[in-house]
């Protein structure tokens, strides 16, 4: 899921409210503008795979809902593109595309052995599935997460790469801390960039191994930011997401024999101690609020982590 948006499972909760699906979403959708003043966008339908594709869909504010007779989820999936039919990555919509297969009826309609010709047995069974409609997977509460998500927002239009890259460094140390006082590491990372239009491009890389070191992530941020080319492009939002998390006990780290590796390491560990004891903004990296900056001549940086004005005892 993105990182502003739940799944619910509400079937137990309608004998309690008294409302059926569309009165709890009206509730909540309610509650979270009273409270929160968050508008909400809310889709409603009888698995995961539809909800989400009915959130998508709607205007924001509004609550969508799918009906559960075959008729009214053919119809609500037919003329899609293959691209929106969830769990169908640009490479594989490009395959199916090439093959005539571009929108969800046509992959509905098409002969499962066909699909599995294409994408392989396993995908193209759970591709006919959903283009079908159907998904199994239940709603799981309190699953251990399987990604983690930080977003930043510029204040505007975001033009200077450098300023870019700080937002990127910020949310690379905040999704180490997150992961290391979880006990979990990363098998992947996903960068996410928002436009002035509205348009996004998402990129993912694999680490090269599992890892919650800040570094190593901010490295493969950086190379992802710089594979997208994005000199004269107006930014909106940058996001990134550290996906196949597992338990950090279970993951298998290469020694390395580079002090300064052990030494950032050491740093991290104290940096994080600091942020249990004071807080989470007890420490942050310098070079995510400034720039460098030149002084007689030489180029000078801030040290790895800046301290907050707090003094404790």
């Amino acid at each position: 899921m993105p990182p502003d948006a739940a799944l619910a499972d509400v079937r137990g909760a309608q004998r309690y409210f008294g409302r059926d699906a569309a009165g709890i979403a009206e509730l909540l959708r309610l509650r979270a503008l009273a409270w929160y003043d968050v508008e909400c966008t809310i889709g409603i339908a009888g698995n995961p795979l539809l909800a989400r594709m009915a959130a998508q869909d709607a205007a924001p504010g509004e609550i969508r809902v799918v009906p559960g007779d075959p008729e009214s989820v053919a119809a609500f999936l037919d003329r899609r593109p293959a691209a929106a039919l969830h769990g169908i990555g640009p490479a594989a919509a490009r395959a199916l595309c090439s093959y005539g297969l571009d929108s969800v009826g046509r992959i509905a309609a098409a002969p499962p052995a066909t699909l599995q010709r294409i994408l392989g047995a396993k995908a193209g069974r759970r591709v006919y599935e959903r283009a079908r409609g159907i998904d199994p997977s239940p709603v799981t509460p309190n699953a251990p997460a399987r990604s983690m998500a930080a977003e930043h927002r510029f204040a505007h239009d975001e033009l200077d790469e450098a300023r870019r890259r700080r937002a990127l460094l910020s949310l690379a140390d905040e999704l180490g801390s997150r992961m290391r006082s979880g006990g979990q590491v990363a098998g992947a990372l996903t960068l996410t960039v928002r436009y002035a239009d509205r348009s996004t491009t998402t990129r993912t890389r694999r680490l090269a191994e599992p890892t919650a070191h800040g570094p190593a992530l901010t490295e493969v941020a950086y190379a992802l930011h710089a594979a997208l080319g994005l000199q004269r492009a107006r930014v909106r939002a940058v996001a990134l997401r550290a996906e196949d998390l597992c338990r950090a006990e279970r993951a298998a780290r290469q020694l390395s024999v580079d002090p300064a590796d052990d030494k950032a390491r050491r740093i991290e560990a104290a940096v994080d101690r600091a942020r249990t004891r004071f807080g989470p903004h007890a420490a942050r990296p310098a070079a995510a609020s400034a720039a460098p900056a030149r002084a007689g001549g030489r180029q000078t940086y801030g040290q790895p982590y800046r301290r907050s004005a707090y003094r404790g005892p």
